[in-house]
Formats: C-alpha cells, structure tokens, sequence
C-alpha cells in the first residue's frame, strides 16, 4: 500500500480510503469489524465515515456506523495508527438546530461523534456538504475553535460547489483560520462533471487533498453489470441500471476490461487506476459488505495506468466532446 500526504499537510494516508456508509446498514457488525481487520491487515489506515449514517435505514439511526468503528477501535486498540476522518451537517436531532453548520450544532455534533467513536480528537472533520443559511465565516471560526481545542487535527469539505470552496480557502486565510485541507466530491468515470470542470482546478492549485467517495459509480463499475446480462441483486441496481445502463456504460466497461486484461486486473480495479493516474486525486472511498469485495479494490494498490490507457477511457467518458480535461 502507497501512503500519499493529505493536501500540503504532513499527514499520510493510504492510497485507498475505507468507506464504512454500508456498517450497520447492509453490512452487519461481525462483518463491519472483519472488513475492517481485512483493510489495516493489507496496510491500509485512512477510514471515513459521517454522522449520519444510517439515517436513511428505516432498520437503522444516525451514529451507528460511528458507534461501530468506536467499539472496533476500542477492542482493537489500534486508534493512533489509524486516519478516522467523518462528517457533520445533516440532521442528527429534530428541533430548528439539528442540522447545518451553525456553531450550536458544529459544537454538539462534534462532541457526539467523539462519544460514538470511543475516541479524543477526530483526524479529518468534514463538512458534509454546504449550508448557505450560516455565514462560512461562523462555520471556520468554529472548526478553528476545534482544531485549537484539540478535538480535531485537520477541516475538510465535502460537496461544496467550486465558488464555495474558494470562498472557504479566502476566508481562512484572510482571517488565520484553519483551512480546508481536504475536498471529497463524488467522482468517477461516470460522474466526471461535478468534480473536474471547476473543483479540481482549485484542489490542485490549492493544494488540497482530494478523496472522491463512489469511485465506482455505487457499482456499475465493479464489473457486475454487463450488457444483456441479469441484474445484479443490489438494493441499489435499479437506480443504478437508470442512470448508467446505457450504451455509453457498457462501452466504458468493456474498455476497462480490455484494458484490466492487459494488467491481469479487474473492471473495478482498472476503473480506480484510472482516478489514482490522476495527480490530483490522494485516495478514492472504497465500500466494501463482505470480505471478499473489498479484497478485490485491494488490488488496486500500486496500479496506474499509461498516458494512451487514460485517455482512451478519458475520450469514452467524456460528457461534453468540446471540452477536454486539463490534468497539468
């Protein structure tokens, strides 16, 4: 495993991150912990989650995954080896407070996710995604006030649209605050127009790392889904076949086969190599239910692809064939 700094920042992670949104909600705790082991086994130590998770489960409440992770680093023992990075802004109470990036619910969040992971301080503490109704100053000064205090090391987005983002970076150097260190947008060979027009270009000019989550498009690019052939049995296959079952999809994976052949990779390994060859990117989200899925992201770990292999799976991505992605 390739350990890469996040951003400009000494800290260093692995070159794959843990996504842990399926522990509580379809992958159960035994397996949540066994996924876990698996990860730091091969090298891995950068683990991400979020408050919220698993709000959406009608089985399950927000902060479970994070009452997961805290019971496995209590039982492993193994909290200063690892990067724990999670998220505040949704709603995790009811009441006009209960979610946002106000300082009221910043400062109860961030003591709740401490609780729920069984730990001290928080390595990477993201903002899930933009609040427009808070000014970005009352939200810096605050993760400000936590990175001093000591609860947490490093202040990351998520989701933030371009302007915002620089607008963030403007205001912590303007003020000496705290910055945005980090930026995890939702990226893959499926999704390329939310990240690269805009964002990418202030990560890199900015020195931001970047961790995109669902690098393999919720799994139309783990090599399951194929032309003609059956749907996969996935709680999420049908949105899944609705946004990318095309022939655009099907022609994308077909290139990342012929290509994975050429490397004795997988589609999905292939379809990761593809983001890692972009400088930008520190390390893409991996979510895995079982053991076995996660063992074969893994071999992703040190695959890149050529210059000709990039732009071959660059040309059958493209979105829109009069703009081409700057990566220099």
């Amino acid at each position: 495993m390739e350990y890469r700094k996040l951003g400009r920042t000494g800290l260093k992670v692995s070159e794959l991150c843990l996504g842990t949104m399926q522990f509580g909600w379809t992958a159960d705790e035994p397996t949540s912990f066994a996924i876990m082991d698996r990860f730091v086994e091969v090298g891995g130590n950068f683990l991400d989650t979020a408050d919220i998770y698993t709000t959406w489960s009608d089985k399950s409440y927000g902060g479970k995954t994070e009452e997961i992770m805290g019971r496995w680093l209590k039982e492993r023992k193994n909290r200063h080896d690892l990067v724990i990075a999670t998220k505040v802004r949704g709603e995790m109470w009811k009441g006009a407070n209960g979610e946002g990036l106000s300082r009221g619910h910043i400062l109860r969040a961030v003591d709740d996710s401490l609780r729920r992971l069984q730990t001290d301080y928080i390595d990477l503490y993201q903002c899930h995604w933009a609040d427009l109704d808070t000014p970005i100053e009352e939200t810096l000064e605050t993760l400000n006030d936590l990175v001093r205090w000591g609860k947490v090391r490093y202040i990351g987005a998520s989701n933030y649209p371009a302007w915002r983002l620089l607008e963030g970076l403007w205001v912590s150097d303007s003020k000496n605050l705290a910055r945005f260190d980090c930026y995890q947008p939702e990226y893959s060979l499926m999704v390329r127009w939310k990240f690269e027009p805009e964002a990418m270009k202030v990560c890199k000019h900015y020195g931001l790392g970047v961790i995109p989550y669902s690098p393999l498009a919720g799994g139309f690019l783990s090599g399951k889904y194929r032309s003609g052939a059956a749907k996969p049995e996935s709680v999420r296959a049908d949105g899944i076949l609705s946004n990318y079952g095309n022939d655009r999809g099907y022609a994308i994976i077909e290139a990342l086969e012929a290509i994975g052949k050429a490397h004795s990779k997988t589609v999905a390994q292939t379809s990761l190599a593809w983001m890692l060859s972009n400088p930008v990117i520190t390390a893409p989200i991996l979510g895995a239910n079982t053991v076995g899925q996660l063992d074969d992201v893994l071999g992703t770990a040190g695959y890149r692809l050529s210059p000709e292999e990039v732009a071959k799976l660059n040309e059958l991505s493209d979105y829109d064939k009069d703009w081409r992605p700057i990566w220099d």
